[in-house]
């Protein structure tokens, strides 16, 4: 059973939101790990060599070495982010367990709901998020 998150104020967000917005997370979450699976098979593990179309048993040339190396490079920062969003809505996950979901880690408020539908793993409101942007973000 899921908890209903508790917000600053008594407002809280009721058992079929916080399941609509689980179910988003989890769908999110699938999705990333299948787009990393398809970076991690196609660019990291396939060569030159291997790529569809080169049947030539010649040498790679240094120019298609350094497309290679430079697509693999993108693929890292590609996957990098992509770990960081799933680190994201697994922390949100965990929220929605403890019951917490929705509520800034910033100032202790609600979350808006617009918010939340855009990025429902937002663990700051969005002044606390401008702030934090800014530099401006006080130090808890």
């Amino acid at each position: 059973m899921i908890p209903r998150a508790r917000f600053g104020g008594g407002n809280t967000v009721n058992k079929r939101e916080l399941k609509h917005f689980e179910k988003r997370l989890i769908e999110e979450r699938a999705q990333l790990l299948k787009e990393r699976g398809y970076i991690e098979d196609k660019i990291f593990n396939e060569s030159q060599r291997d790529a569809p179309g080169d049947l030539s048993a010649y040498s790679v040339h240094m120019a298609d070495q350094a497309s290679d190396a430079q697509e693999r490079e993108k693929a890292y920062h590609m996957a990098s982010a992509e770990g960081r969003l799933l680190y994201h809505i697994d922390e949100a996950l965990g929220r929605i367990k403890e019951g917490i979901y929705g509520k800034c880690d910033g100032c202790g408020k609600k979350i808006q709901k617009p918010r939340l539908e855009v990025v429902p793993h937002a663990r700051l409101c969005i002044e606390c998020k401008k702030a934090e942007e800014n530099g401006t973000a006080q130090q808890s």
